[in-house]
């Protein structure tokens, strides 16, 4: 396993040139869930979308591109993780087209599927990329680690930005055919900058690509559908427990299959269950804190799209300059679960600040931008050492698996604390019947950014509890992974 590491162009000094097409790759898919959001009302408009179907701009991405992410990484194990990472670029440049030029609702809807599987053999393919150009150097690791994070935190920020200017200045159908040049440029550098990276011997597991499919799939339906048909409703019940009981049988036969989907001995390895756990709570602190925020901008303090869009360009930059200059020197000075309980624990007090702090007649300077750069500080402080943590221990053939493992955390915690968080902020303001609109809305806004911070405390607990720091030696074959 040694020497198919060493074979890799960990020296070449195209490695950079390779990461910045990476991270270009990872700020496009972070980007897709997030740059439709202010184009939502246009989009109604000209296809005809209903109240209630319009979610599935949205829903319809984020269900097949956290749906996949296993499948993804596997098959980047099994055929090359550049091979599979120009696929995924090749088929989301395509749906993108198609999103582009959907001519009714059920063609955006496809084109916006489409979009998701081919973001799901994006992302773990380009991260075991990352990993494997720069594992021979754990110092180099961390700074590449950091642009890679500042991008995911970039594409998820920027997308709200280049939404409304989009929106504005051209049209909807140019929030998704901007993917298309840029996608024609990456499949072009591709073969010039990117290794073919490993290959290993074996068959796909079939069925339990099917049972894990189809059992993530079923769970976030559930959730992000919870919200029109009610948790209580006979669909959103049986889709759930339909979900469960298929990744139950998942279990089993990974338990009993040769060439399994996911080995289970796999989550022996130190930190990596712990990892996982992890980014899927700092994903249920960062998500409603990006996504209430840009509401409590909007609806409460009446800023138009693009002037929200400019308000969170401060988290932000932050977010870019602390990941690539600084965390990464953190991590070598006092290990990832210093930096991980930090992180969480700040992000948590963000959110306890905006859940206290933001008024209906609040401004940007006073109860906005402190706890919004807190969060980030946050979020600079703790996904990295969450990623490393979630990927450490992994064997060099199986590091598309756990890179896939790390995504699939990431965008299920995403999905599931963003469906709980928008229930709850319903429910709370649904229950201020007796006061102003934008009152009964904010308290909403507010209960949901109290429980988001209780999700990233607990985050921050377990990391205290199961996390633990590598000594110098593990934490190079960690990253060398």
């Amino acid at each position: 396993m040694k020497s198919q590491a060493r074979a890799l162009p960990q020296a070449d000094p195209k490695r950079w040139m390779a990461l910045a097409l990476l991270c270009l790759a990872n700020f496009m898919v972070i980007m897709d869930t997030s740059i439709i959001g202010v184009a939502l009302p246009a989009i109604k408009e000209a296809l005809g979308y209903t109240q209630a179907s319009l979610q599935w701009v949205f829903n319809a991405y984020v269900i097949f591109f956290g749906g996949l992410l296993l499948l993804g990484g596997r098959l980047s194990d099994l055929f090359g993780q550049r091979r599979i990472f120009m696929w995924g670029f090749s088929i989301l440049t395509l749906a993108s087209l198609l999103a582009g030029l959907a001519w009714n609702e059920e063609a955006l809807n496809v084109g916006r599927a489409l979009q998701g599987f081919g973001s799901a053999l994006i992302a773990p393919s380009a991260l075991t990329i990352v990993m494997m150009l720069f594992g021979g150097n754990p110092k180099e690791l961390g700074k590449a680690l950091g642009f890679w994070g500042a991008s995911a935190a970039a594409g998820g920020s920027a997308g709200v930005f280049l939404g409304g200017v989009i929106t504005e200045w051209l049209s909807w159908q140019w929030t998704f055919l901007i993917n298309v040049p840029v996608g024609i440029i990456a499949l072009l550098l591709s073969p010039g900058l990117l290794a073919k990276g490993m290959r290993r011997k074996g068959s796909i597991d079939v069925i339990g690509s099917i049972f894990v499919t189809a059992a993530l799939v079923l769970v976030v339906y559930g959730i992000v559908t919870a919200e029109h048909n009610g948790w209580g409703a006979p669909s959103t019940v049986w889709t759930l427990i339909s979900g469960v009981v298929l990744f139950i049988l998942f279990l089993i036969v990974q338990a009993t299959k040769k060439e399994p989907l996911v080995p289970l001995k796999i989550f022996k390895a130190p930190n990596l269950a712990a990892g996982n756990i992890a980014l899927i709570l700092l994903a249920g602190g960062w998500i409603p804190l990006w996504y209430f925020l840009n509401l409590y901008m909007q609806q409460v303090l009446k800023f138009s799209a693009f002037a929200g869009g400019v308000g969170l360009l401060p988290m932000t930059i932050l977010i870019a300059v602390f990941m690539i200059l600084i965390t990464g020197k953190l991590i070598g000075k006092f290990g990832i679960k210093a930096n991980l309980v930090i992180g969480l624990i700040a992000l948590g007090g963000s959110m306890l600040l905006f859940a206290g702090n933001t008024p209906v007649d609040g401004n940007f300077i006073a109860n906005v931008l402190p706890a919004s750069l807190l969060g980030a500080l946050g979020m600079s402080l703790a996904y990295i050492p969450a990623t490393m943590s979630a990927m450490s221990g992994a064997k060099p053939e199986e590091a598309g698996l756990a890179s896939g493992l790390a995504n699939t955390s990431y965008q299920i915690g995403s999905a599931i604390s963003l469906a709980i968080m928008v229930a709850i902020a319903g429910s709370a303001t649904a229950s201020q019947t007796a006061v102003d609109p934008v009152a009964a809305l904010n308290e909403g806004f507010q209960q949901a950014f109290l429980w988001s911070g209780i999700v990233a405390f607990a985050g921050a607990v377990l990391a205290f509890l199961f996390i633990r720091s590598p000594k110098q030696g593990e934490a190079s074959n960690t990253a060398a992974m």
